[in-house]
């Protein structure tokens, strides 16, 4: 599994993930929309930690600066 988010999209995955499942549990009462909410914020803090996003690899798009492939 190589690396293909680079350290700015990381960071905005993050926040986004950290702000989004705090919100879903305390500010959104229709239950679907909470359960969407959490799980793309899990989602979100998972490839934001592992550096690695499947979709990225579908459609090709590489942010990060350095080729980690060894």
């Amino acid at each position: 599994m190589n690396k293909n988010i680079g350290p700015v999209d990381r960071v905005i995955r993050a926040i986004l993930g950290i702000v989004m499942i705090p919100s879903a549990l305390f500010f959104v009462s229709v239950l679907w929309l909470k359960i969407v909410l959490i799980v793309v914020g899990v989602i979100l803090i998972f490839t934001a930690i592992t550096g690695f996003c499947g979709l990225y690899t579908l459609f090709g798009i590489n942010t990060c600066r350095v080729d980690l492939k060894k």
